[in-house]
C-alpha cells in the first residue's frame, strides 16, 4: 500500500534533519535522537557566519545522559541560530521538528540534499540499526 508522507524533511545517518526554503536550510535533530539523548539541558549552536562542510561538526547538545555533537547534513554558511534554545534547551525534547530547530544556513551546494534520506528511508534506516 502506498501512502503519502507528510514531510519534505530530509535526514542524515547521524539523525539530523533538514528542511529547505529556497537556498536556506533549517537544521535540527530527529525525534529518535532527542529521545535517545533524554532531557536536553544545553545546546551549543554554531556561530552566525560560520562556514560548515557537509558532515562537519556544527555544535553540541548536552543532556542529562551525555553530550553529543551536532553534524551539518549539508554544506553552507550559518545565517541564523535558534536563540530560544539558550533559555529553553528542552524545546528540542518538546518540539524537535518545530520550535526546537537549531540553526539555519545558506546552502552552498543544493545537490548535497540528494544524498539525504526522505522520511520513509529514514524510518527504514532506524529499523536497520536496531
Amino acid at each position: 500500500m502506498n501512502y503519502k508522507l507528510h514531510s519534505d524533511r530530509k535526514y542524515s545517518e547521524k539523525h539530523e534533519w533538514l528542511t529547505i526554503d529556497g537556498k536556506i536550510g533549517t537544521v535540527g535533530v530527529s525525534h529518535y535522537a532527542q529521545e535517545a539523548l533524554g532531557d536536553v539541558v544545553y545546546v551549543q549552536a554554531p556561530e552566525i557566519g560560520l562556514k560548515i562542510g557537509k558532515d562537519e561538526e556544527a555544535g553540541v547538545i548536552e543532556s542529562v545522559k551525555a553530550a553529543n555533537d551536532i553534524y551539518s547534513p549539508v554544506s553552507g554558511q550559518v545565517t541564523e541560530i535558534n536563540e530560544k534554545l539558550a533559555d529553553k534547551p528542552s524545546l528540542i525534547n518538546e518540539s524537535c521538528y518545530d520550535k526546537g530547530w537549531i540553526y539555519k544556513l545558506e546552502l552552498s551546494d543544493l545537490k548535497e540534499v540528494d544524498s539525504l534520506m526522505d522520511e520513509e528511508a529514514y524510518q527504514n534506516y532506524l529499523k536497520s540499526i536496531h
